[in-house]
């Protein structure tokens, strides 16, 4: 946001008077563009170039021309790196302590990244750059980021100029939700035209940036990249899955000692590393029946394909910046926000939001639907073993601040400026808070103290541009803490305190752990009770460090932060009672009614024509969700439990003309339900839920329409209502809070 100036003078007339003309900001003739390629979940091992026998010929290429580091690291979950990398400081600091989908009243945990700690695109945006971001963005509030707004954490609102990709956490490659700058879209086609997300995400990028060079190639551009890809669900073309049939069905502990020894081998790890055992939960291959084997070792081959896929989408974004000229003096950083997923449980699931609803899925229930894995109908992640085997050779996963949830891969490429580097290798010790300061060094560009009126925190990252330019640089980042859901660890030169917390257990009597990581950096040899007076030491640094960085209070909640939060002012009133009419835009999962796993009543007002059907409400996918309709004359619900459908149809046809459909949900023993329908307030029909959901998807609510993944195997796409739908209103907890469908608000409803 530029400031008005005027230095001219201001006389009488024209000819007594001096124009002054304010020069935009100019970064200088050889800024250079800057280009983050974030993928999600990627593990250490991963990649070609680090290990793995995926195919990855342009992510590896980019590393043989470029800086490839071997000891970065990041925080163990994505919105928190995503708010380190973009804004210099700890994700504390930052005020992004676990994912934005949560706020906990308190500093360290907003739902955004803070205004004291302005973004690159910010900083970058005000030195002249334009800026802008495709793909995941995962840094707003959820509940904020419907059609309502506010608007002001979205990308548009913290400094770049266009944004094309999804707001939440993941989304479902073939139907994904999209958001172009500050409104809503529908994808623009499905998988049967061989949509994928992430070709049109380089699609859009290409787009932009060539749009932007066409009227300004003077003008230098920094493009936030940030992958779908690899987080759940592995989804991928059909040939690419075909690729890898059968590739893995030598097992977890093959794999990973045939990676771990390529690893040695390309000297990503030094050659007296220790592969870590396997971790808890995780079996020898051999040992598992043979229905866990072939459900696994397809779950693998749909991740391998999803990662390969990606990599030709990688090379189609940097070839188009090749031939515009741009790829020489453009600064490449691609890394991952995490390690690989531990979510898909002990055995991999179908549908991964069954981790979320605390449902553990056995191999003979999914072995069924083994070939629709990677395809549109599934939303699958792979099992411990194979998140093990993807964080080679280290212990644990995302969510944890051991190795393997902190330690991913990292590429640089910049020929015009580390040209003479190319193809080089550093170990030097770099964190995600360590990027933005690298960059602003890169670039020259100083961050501002003060950012459109707001005392702005120190920029805690340490630029690692020296390492850049100089393999036996030291490294300049020294002392890093770690935190996440209550589990912390320190790092200190050489040496590494860690503690996995157990959640609900006492913080201070948990037992911490010692590592030497210069001579076992896979943490397999504990030092504490040979060294605990350095344990102590590092202890105690971890406990500075964290009220530095504004750690504190320690909390070790997270999925229970999924809940809504009632109150006044917010998309979930104290009443809980929810209102809506037809909108061509959907809404956030968290933005819309809170229905999941709760009590509720529904009630669809409606005037409809002999002929007239279509869906009412639908919230979730093909793979999961909730959608009811009308359908030759009939009221539908189809509740989709994980593609186990309870569908009940009323007994009675829904009147010609104006009436008054209900939809009642119970909750039921355990996490059973009931469900019933009513015609003008007659019972219509009635069914028992298996299951009830407590978290149904990442997509949420359409009204007068489903969002293009049918719910509902009795439709195809979208199926709008072709009546009138005068009102929906939803009663949550309807036992507590008035009943939208009592005598009282039949009548309020009829008088509006």
């Amino acid at each position: 946001m530029r400031t008005e100036r005027f230095e001219g003078t201001i006389g009488r007339t024209l000819a007594e008077s001096t124009p002054w003309f304010d020069p935009p900001p100019d970064p200088g003739p050889d800024a250079p563009d800057v280009l983050v390629i974030l993928l999600d979940d990627t593990g250490f091992a991963q990649l070609g170039c680090f290990g793995s026998d995926i195919d990855t010929p342009h992510i590896d290429a980019l590393a043989a021309d470029g800086v490839q580091f071997t000891n970065f690291h990041v925080t163990p979950l994505c919105s928190p790196t995503r708010a380190a990398l973009l804004t210099g400081r700890s994700h504390h600091a930052a005020g992004m302590r676990g994912l934005s989908n949560f706020r906990t009243g308190f500093p360290h945990m907003l739902g955004h990244v803070s205004t004291h700690t302005a973004t690159m695109a910010e900083v970058l945006s005000d030195e002249g750059y334009a800026t802008f971001a495709v793909g995941k963005w995962h840094l707003a509030p959820m509940e904020e980021c419907s059609a309502a707004g506010p608007f002001d954490q979205w990308p548009l609102g913290r400094g770049f100029d266009r944004f094309y990709g999804f707001l939440d956490g993941e989304t479902d490659q073939f139907h994904p939700s999209l958001t172009v700058d500050n409104h809503h879209i529908e994808p623009p086609a499905g998988p049967e035209d061989g949509y994928h997300l992430t070709e049109d995400l380089v699609d859009r990028a290409l787009e932009m940036i060539t749009a932007s060079t066409n009227v300004r190639p003077d003008r230098p551009i920094f493009t936030w990249f940030a992958l779908g890809a690899t987080h759940a669900p592995h989804q991928a073309p059909a040939e690419h899955l075909a690729k890898y049939r059968g590739r893995y069905d030598e097992g977890w502990d093959v794999v990973r000692a045939r990676w771990f020894e390529r690893q040695k081998e390309l000297g990503v790890v030094p050659a007296h590393t220790t592969l870590a055992p396997r971790n808890p939960g995780v079996a020898a291959w051999d040992d598992l029946p043979e229905t866990e084997r072939r459900l696994a070792a397809r779950l693998q081959e749909a991740f391998a394909a999803f990662l390969d896929h990606t990599d030709d989408q990688i090379g189609r974004l940097l070839d188009g910046l090749r031939d515009l000229g741009r790829l020489d003096n453009t600064i490449v950083l691609l890394m991952a926000d995490n390690g690989a997923s531990q979510e898909g449980g002990p055995y991999g699931v179908m549908h991964e939001m069954k981790f979320f609803n605390g449902i553990l899925e056995t191999p003979d229930e999914a072995i069924a639907r083994l070939d629709d894995i990677g395809g549109p109908h599934s939303h699958t992640n792979y099992p411990w073993g194979w998140a093990q085997c993807g964080n080679a050779p280290f212990r644990w996963y995302k969510q944890n601040t051991h190795e393997g949830g902190v330690h991913v891969p990292l590429i640089v490429r910049w020929p015009a400026g580390l040209g003479d580097q190319a193809g080089t290798v550093r170990h030097q010790f770099a964190h995600a808070s360590d990027v933005a300061p690298t960059v602003y060094d890169l670039v020259g560009v100083t961050p501002p103290s003060t950012y459109r009126g707001v005392e702005q925190r120190p920029v805690t990252g340490r630029s690692f541009a020296s390492v850049l330019h100089d393999a036996d640089a030291a490294a300049t980042n020294t002392v890093q803490y770690f935190e996440m859901a209550g589990s912390r660890a320190i790092v200190r030169e050489r040496h590494k305190a860690v503690c996995k917390h157990d959640k609900g257990a006492d913080f201070d009597a948990e037992r911490w752990e010692l590592y030497d990581l210069v001579d076992d950096p896979s943490e397999c040899h504990d030092l504490a009770d040979e060294r605990p007076e350095l344990l102590a030491e590092l202890v105690e640094l971890w406990w500075a460090e964290a009220e530095v960085n504004q750690v504190p209070p320690l909390d070790d909640r997270l999925i229970e932060l999924f809940g809504t939060r009632f109150r006044p002012r917010s998309p979930h009133p104290e009443s809980r009672r929810y209102t809506y009419r037809p909108s061509p835009w959907p809404m956030p999962a968290q933005a819309g009614a809170s229905i999941g796993g709760r009590d509720f009543d529904l009630v669809a007002r409606i005037t409809r024509g002999p002929d007239d059907g279509g869906v009412l409400f639908a919230t979730g996918t093909e793979n999961s969700g909730l959608s009811v309709f009308v359908q030759d004359g009939r009221w539908v619900l189809d509740y989709n439990a994980f593609d186990d459908h309870t569908v009940v149809v009323s007994d009675v046809e829904v009147p010609v003309g104006d009436s008054m459909l209900t939809l009642r949900v119970r909750r039921g023993e355990g996490s059973t339900g009931t469900v019933a329908l009513e015609v003008d307030g007659a019972p219509a029909g009635s069914a028992d839920l298996p299951l009830l959901m407590r978290i149904m998807s990442s997509v949420g609510a359409s009204i007068g329409r489903d969002h293009g993944s049918a719910v509902s195997q009795r439709y195809t796409g979208p199926f709008p209502f072709t009546g009138t739908l005068h009102e929906l209103a939803i009663q949550v907890s309807p036992g507590r809070y008035p009943d939208v469908e009592s005598a009282e608000a039949a009548e309020a409803l009829s008088r509006q």
